[in-house]
């Protein structure tokens, strides 16, 4: 089973996260956590096949060093990785980051809410949406024996 990529610099906000997409069971992936946009870059540029990379990524915008933005646009030039789901989970709301998210490939672009009966809501429709309705790209393998 693929992985989910959380790309989160808060522990807070992955803990948070982590135990949003683990609640109620029914979502068996593997989560992998990078803290840093470089960590994030060399995890995935490690990926040796298709099984390796994530299923979905779920990325902070505003990080220290490389940002969210950086990972974003570099993730989808590649084109190893440029079909992997990327969904930007960020505090900010700013049009401009919305609008340069989208134009860098982002798939999705939420805003974080505070309340943390909030933040578990809007990931459980998140992970309903991602992992129950919506068709994920399959790794090579996986398409090969479809």
């Amino acid at each position: 089973m693929k992985p989910i990529l959380i790309i989160e610099d808060s522990v807070d906000d992955f803990e948070a996260t982590e135990r949003a997409l683990t609640r109620d069971g029914g979502l068996f992936n593997p989560i992998r956590h990078c803290t840093t946009g470089q960590e994030a870059l060399d995890y995935l540029s490690s990926a040796t096949d298709a099984d390796d990379l994530p299923a979905i990524i779920l990325l902070d915008l505003n990080m220290p060093g490389l940002d969210g933005r950086a990972v974003l646009a570099r993730i989808k030039s590649d084109a190893k990785l440029k079909e992997i789901p990327v969904v930007v989970l960020t505090t900010s709301n700013k049009e401009a980051d919305l609008n340069d998210c989208y134009r860098n490939g982002a798939n999705t672009f939420v805003v974080k809410p505070v309340e943390i009966s909030e933040f578990f809501s809007a990931i459980k429709r998140l992970k309903e949406y991602w992992f129950r309705v919506a068709i994920l790209p399959r790794g090579e393998r996986d398409a090969e024996s479809a």
